[in-house]
């Protein structure tokens, strides 16, 4: 005889991470069915009806950052603690916070009396990078794992993914004090062309990823704003490039 069962997951934030738990559970022994879901975060499985859990909760964990919780009560009413839903994904935290920096780059502006086209640039770009970056290590192993389900350097570099963010830092530092403009520039302008081919692809394959931009901490999705996004700050990067060459 056989039994199902349903677990929460914790950790899960991509399309790549089920695939990471749902190959985890398969391959332990005795179970017979998985369907693992990112909203609700759970793991639907059939098994012997004497079968142990803890041999699912030690196969998630080795897979990497998971955890198996409590049995969620699959008769349970939609709006019940134990099926609710992941939060909402959203683009209104991205628009707010290029609102933000938008607004204290303009601040700057009035301060020190300077409104060239180069310093607004300048410090909008320090501040998305700076902002940015400290978003991604809120949650360095979550963003780690979102961000290479699409990235091409992170496909091909697994350590790319834990250096990122601090590349983001160091970029934002070197925009902030007008360290070495041009090569500043020009790694800007590489990366986030090469962001966004990856961006693209995952976009003409349909696939219903999240955004890792912001890290984890918030829920956003892959759309073709993300694609503005990288394409909008390598036009200011070449920009800034074309009138240091005036």
């Amino acid at each position: 005889m056989s039994t199902r069962m349903m677990l929460e997951v914790h950790g899960m934030h991509c399309a790549g991470c089920v695939g990471t738990v749902q190959r985890a559970l398969q391959q332990v022994a005795g179970v017979e069915a998985v369907a693992v879901t990112l909203e609700p975060p759970h793991a639907t499985l059939r098994t012997p009806d004497d079968f142990e859990a803890d041999q699912l909760r030690q196969a998630v964990a080795a897979a990497g950052d998971y955890r198996l919780g409590d049995p969620v009560d699959s008769d349970a009413r939609p709006d019940s603690p134990a099926q609710a839903e992941a939060p909402r994904e959203s683009l209104y935290p991205l628009a707010l916070i290029f609102g933000f920096i938008a607004g204290v780059t303009l601040l700057v502006a009035v301060r020190t009396g300077t409104y060239s086209l180069a310093s607004l640039m300048n410090h909008f770009m320090a501040g998305f990078f700076i902002v940015f970056g400290f978003f991604k290590l809120l949650d360095l192993p979550g963003f780690v794992r979102t961000y290479r389900t699409y990235d091409l350097i992170a496909k091909a570099l697994p350590g790319w993914g834990w250096a990122y963010p601090f590349v983001e830092l160091l970029l934002g530092t070197s925009y902030l004090l007008v360290l070495a403009p041009i090569a500043t520039n020009v790694i800007t302008l590489v990366l986030m062309l090469v962001g966004a081919v990856g961006v693209w692809i995952a976009l003409a394959n349909r696939q219903r990823i999240r955004c890792a931009c912001l890290g984890t901490a918030l829920n956003l999705p892959m759309t073709t704003v993300t694609l503005v996004e990288d394409i909008g700050m390598a036009a200011m990067a070449a920009g800034m490039l074309i009138l240091a060459a005036i």
